[in-house]
């Protein structure tokens, strides 16, 4: 078996990193492979000269993008163009299409300018080695975290975006479960809340997005805060598809994760915001944990007000969590919202699951 050795000086050679649009300008004309979003920024790129359009897509194959007609032929283009250069500019998950686009591509002898969300080259040592025999060079537009560990000191090596995008509508009804703060009792309400369902013989789904989401009668349990943000709706949305695949429930709960509007914390702000944007959901539950000890929510209006700004989904019930609540206070201290209260640990899901029901009913009828 022959290795194939690349040197940093071929590297740096060959690849270079955009930093830019001069840069892209100086290998006029290109053929841009995608009809989507990133193809059609680099088309937009000041002083950019596009010769024409490739993508797989069947329904894009022959209609005018940007100006001017989509192939699904790289090779005919090569052939009938006087490009100079082939942009690769596709989501995440098809790095084997844009692999196979970069070696037709070089092969020809046209340079190479690709997304890192298309097709990492840095570490691709047989595309580095085939550009070096064709003398032709390849420009990457990366994620710029070199800019991220310069004014931070730290940094990650590689985007953590991995996951492909997926579209996803689901055939079972979803519940949200949401909260004022972390710590408010989300898990606990989701899991009750599906028992209290499983008790009246409803096929339900439960989806937790933490590691900690072990007991009963969860189906699926991940930590949705080590993702990239860009990538825990798609999560959300496989999770879905597969409890769906696996037992074809009438109603899937799923967990929330901090909340859209607590103060002073606002890292988890963006995680809850694209699990309520995946789940997508047709009815919420709202928990809330009244003097939190180290938690500062905003408050129960708050957070309905945004978690119904965010998605067409209604808030139906509060879950109260009264581990904190002195002799002092009540139930009737929340009468305010006009929506059924329940402390999950004393029969509350009885009375959630009523009003979920109910408003399930009600958007079928």
């Amino acid at each position: 078996m022959n290795c194939v050795i690349i040197s940093k000086q071929d590297i740096g050679d060959f690849l270079h990193t955009v930093t830019s649009v001069k840069e892209l300008q100086e290998l006029n004309p290109y053929i841009i492979i995608g009809c989507g979003g990133g193809g059609e920024k680099f088309a937009n790129f000041e002083g950019i000269k596009a010769v024409g359009f490739v993508d797989n897509d069947k329904q894009k194959q022959g209609r005018s993008f940007c100006g001017s007609d989509v192939s699904s032929d790289l090779l005919s283009l090569l052939k009938n163009t006087d490009v100079k250069s082939v942009a690769i500019m596709l989501p995440i998950g098809a790095e084997g299409t844009a692999l196979m686009y970069a070696v037709q591509a070089i092969s020809a002898g046209k340079n190479v300018v690709s997304s890192f969300r298309s097709l990492s080259l840095t570490g691709n040592s047989s595309l580095l080695k085939l550009a070096k025999d064709k003398n032709v060079v390849l420009k990457e537009i990366t994620p710029r975290l070199d800019i991220i560990e310069k004014i931070f000191g730290v940094g990650t090596e590689k985007c953590c975006e991995i996951l492909p995008k997926i579209s996803y509508k689901p055939k079972a009804s979803i519940v949200f479960v949401g909260g004022t703060s972390q710590e408010c009792g989300k898990r606990t309400t989701t899991r009750l809340l599906g028992k209290e369902a499983m008790k009246r013989g409803i096929n339900i789904g439960i989806i937790s997005t933490d590691e900690m989401g072990l007991e009963e009668p969860t189906d699926m349990n991940f930590r949705a805060g080590s993702l990239s943000v860009m990538d825990i709706s798609s999560a959300i949305l496989q999770a879905i598809k597969t409890v769906e695949e696996k037992k074809s429930p009438e109603i899937i709960f799923i967990e929330g994760q901090a909340s859209l509007t607590e103060i002073g914390n606002s890292h988890p702000r963006g995680l809850s915001a694209s699990i309520l944007f995946g789940a997508a959901p047709d009815a919420t539950i709202v928990c809330h944990r009244p003097n939190h000890p180290y938690r500062h929510p905003r408050g129960i209006d708050h957070e309905i007000k945004a978690i119904e700004a965010i998605e067409p989904t209604k808030v139906v019930g509060l879950s109260v969590n009264l581990l904190n609540v002195d002799e002092n206070e009540n139930f009737d201290d929340f009468s305010v919202y006009n929506l059924p209260v329940a402390d999950m640990r004393n029969g509350g899901a009885k009375i959630l699951l009523d009003s979920i029901l109910d408003y399930l009913n009600s958007k079928d009828n």
